[in-house]
């Protein structure tokens, strides 16, 4: 199995918030895409299909773990989540975890659902889709990133010069310091809609 040990990893995901806080005109004047906005925004990850891969010449994919695959300290996967995991692996999509949490959390689920995995990953630095790149043994614009969070997975995602297919987390935030960065996101959520961002929603699923 994958494995990568991060030290400090809940300062690391903070930092990245007071810095966005004290540029936030950058975010706000720039017209060009920002390292804040998704490639594209889906309802969950079974609305990524193997077509819309293909499309976008997306061969692999790193996945985050909490409120992406399943809920916050859950080691148990929804029916729709499996389906959409065997049909990632039909359609020959190679897939790895890479995931803030630690190796307890991480370990058991990576293993009951048989993919590599990187804990500790300390997204959004770029050591996690490094090592998932090494891995996959594919170019970066051969690879996306699946998750939930701005300052995490979308922010490390640009800055590591993927793509990054972010989904709505599946359940209400049960800590403290994700539930504040779920305020910051909003505004950026807002600007992404009025944009145009691509929203794959229920309605619009193949």
């Amino acid at each position: 199995m994958l494995l990568l040990e991060g030290r400090s990893c809940y300062l690391i995901q903070i930092l990245p918030v007071f810095f966005i806080l004290g540029s936030v005109e950058l975010f706000y004047n720039r017209e060009t895409r920002s390292i804040l906005l998704p490639t594209c925004l889906f309802k969950n990850v079974s609305y990524i299909t193997p077509a819309f891969l293909k499309k976008n010449g997306i061969k692999a994919l790193v996945l985050d773990v909490d409120n992406t695959l399943t809920s916050h300290n859950s080691q148990q996967l929804a029916p729709e989540i499996s389906a959409w995991l065997q049909a990632m692996h039909d359609a020959g999509i190679k897939l790895a975890i890479a995931s803030n949490n630690t190796k307890k959390r991480v370990i058991p689920f990576a293993k009951a659902i048989g993919l590599d995995f990187v804990a500790n990953s300390a997204k959004p630095l770029p050591y996690g889709f490094m090592r998932a790149q090494k891995l996959f043994g594919v170019a970066k614009n051969e690879m996306a990133l699946v998750g939930d969070q701005i300052f995490t997975d979308v922010m490390g995602a640009n800055l590591y010069g993927i793509k990054c297919l972010m989904v709505e987390p599946l359940a209400p935030e049960i800590k403290a310091s994700i539930a504040f960065k779920r305020k910051l996101e909003k505004p950026i959520m807002a600007k992404y809609h009025k944009n145009g961002g691509a929203y794959i929603s229920a309605k619009e699923k193949q």
